[in-house]
């Protein structure tokens, strides 16, 4: 009974050391014992677009393939609107444990150039861990449009501004930048409708509520090979495996039209360097698999080895490419 007594006792005294050294700020044992055996609980993807959209095509096959790999449930939270980042400032705002991750988008770095004040920082709230996908542009018309080919509806749509509009995941996302770059190379005025996220905008292309998308081939690929929608284009140097009947936006007679989308996974900031070095591991490992290869290739995207600063860099580069394209194209919300 005394030895009882004894232990309990030197268990109190330690408990209250490490309490103590809580209260002073230093927590040197802590993140350890919570690291080592992560994952040991459910692990969550933010996805600041709806349901339905290119982001959620490439995220939730790896998702999937994580589950497998780590032994822990990877799911996909759905928070749209706003170009993508009202969902970007809830995931920086979250705490940065190990267990919740952002998937972002090439939207993200327009962001900065179209949004006179974000409620975050792309380059200071989160941690690049990796390139997902990176599937090109596609011109893609509802059956109920006319024109069979991309000069027929350049043609028609220059003959009458703004009759055609073109629908969009939100402002400022690459869906906008590409529309808005189609029209400063065609010499064509459409009318902008945006949406909470490609889901949605591409369901009222099938319904025929708008007339065109300027879309990431992820969300498009089903649709144009099931004939709901029709391809006019692809806005890349060659053609996509996954529709090769469809001629370049240079085949079909406007050059200086090439766009594409990505796809990419960060971490938030603070959370713990071996947690991001595990996760890019299994992120490159995923890639790999046959599985994701497949699926990519369905969605017309190339499977693209690149990780941590190296990925942080495109990051950089692309919040000034598309800053110029912003500029030139006197993008306004």
């Amino acid at each position: 009974m005394k030895k009882t007594l004894k232990s309990q006792a030197s268990r109190r005294t330690v408990l209250a050391g490490l309490a103590a050294t809580s209260a002073a700020g230093f927590l040197p044992v802590a993140p350890a014992i919570a690291q080592a055996g992560w994952p040991n609980r459910q692990i969550t993807f933010i996805n600041p677009f709806p349901a339905g959209g290119g982001t959620d095509a490439f995220a939730r096959p790896l998702a999937a393939q994580l589950d497998q790999q780590l032994g822990a449930r990877v799911i996909i939270d759905n928070r749209g609107g706003a170009g993508g980042t009202i969902g970007a400032a809830a995931a920086a705002k979250m705490t940065p444990d190990g267990y919740t991750f952002f998937v972002g988008a090439a939207h993200h770095t327009i962001a900065p150039s179209i949004y006179p004040k974000l409620d975050y920082d792309l380059e200071k709230d989160f941690i690049p861990v990796g390139l997902i996908a990176r599937p090109p542009q596609v011109v893609v018309v509802s059956t109920k449009v006319a024109a069979k080919t991309l000069k027929e509806f350049i043609a028609e749509a220059k003959a009458n501004p703004g009759k055609f509009n073109y629908g969009t995941s939100g402002n400022g996302t690459t869906h906008h930048l590409a529309a808005e770059l189609f029209q400063l190379v065609s010499g064509t005025k459409l009318t902008h409708v945006p949406y909470r996220g490609a889901g949605p905008a591409m369901q009222d292309l099938v319904g025929g509520q708008i007339d065109v998308i300027f879309d990431g081939l992820g969300s498009s690929a089903n649709q144009i090979t099931s004939g709901t929608i029709k391809a006019l284009a692809v806005a890349s140097a060659n053609r996509s495996a996954a529709i090769p009947n469809v001629p370049t936006a240079k085949e079909a007679g406007q050059d200086n039209y090439e766009v594409s989308t990505w796809y990419a996974l960060w971490a938030l900031k603070g959370t713990p360097q071996d947690i991001i070095d595990r996760m890019t591991v299994e992120l490159t490992k995923a890639l790999a698999t046959p599985a994701i290869k497949e699926a990519w290739a369905k969605n017309g995207s190339e499977v693209i080895n690149l990780t941590g600063k190296e990925f942080g860099t495109y990051v950089n580069s692309e919040i000034a490419r598309w800053g110029k394209v912003v500029t030139d194209a006197k993008v306004k919300i």
